[in-house]
């Protein structure tokens, strides 16, 4: 049965859950992959996270002169393998959402790889397993389709073919009550 990170933007209250446990998550050296953005820190208290959206055409992997980053089966966008990242920085620039980082000591590119050790045995990944507010979701295909049908976005889903950023994405966003003024309590 196949899962997706599901985020629901207009849910997060900033309190940074998901932060601690990517650090926590096996493999990423104490290394957080993933961030929360305040939205206008001095109008409101919005925050939101954001995350490696494992697009399905990925232009960090398509600009890696290395071939250095892989895809999975399942849709997930890994970091720079160790040994075939030549330190190049094209897919930091590649990137429409400016996911990959760079670190200068190790001369390699990292992002969120979506807890991929969890992932593949369906296990939910850290940021999805602790946040409070259910801002961040791993469903099923069926719970998606729920989820999708019930807001009845439209062109607000950032992940569907609507003339999207980067084409289709394996992570799901849901952008209803922020971009429709509407105020949600979870």
């Amino acid at each position: 049965m196949k899962h997706h990170l599901y985020i629901e933007m207009d849910n997060c209250i900033g309190c940074r859950s998901c932060l601690a446990a990517c650090t926590q998550c096996g493999g990423h050296e104490e290394r957080n992959r993933n961030y929360v953005y305040d939205v206008d820190p001095l109008v409101s208290r919005q925050t939101i996270p954001l995350m490696c959206l494992h697009c399905v055409n990925p232009a960090c992997a398509r600009s890696c002169p290395a071939q250095a980053i892989q895809i999975t089966d399942e849709g997930v966008v890994l970091s720079a393998l160790v040994e075939k990242c030549i330190g190049c920085q094209n897919c930091t620039l590649a990137c429409p959402y400016g996911i990959p980082k760079f670190d200068q000591e190790q001369n390699l590119m990292y992002k969120c790889d979506l807890c991929y050790d969890r992932t593949k045995e369906g296990i939910p990944p850290m940021c999805a397993s602790v946040c409070p507010t259910n801002t961040l979701q791993w469903l099923t295909d069926e719970q998606l389709a729920a989820k999708q049908s019930r807001h009845a976005l439209g062109q607000w889903t950032a992940s569907e073919p609507y003339n999207p950023l980067e084409g289709m994405t394996n992570v799901k966003i849901s952008l209803p009550g922020i971009l429709q003024g509407k105020q949600k309590l979870f």
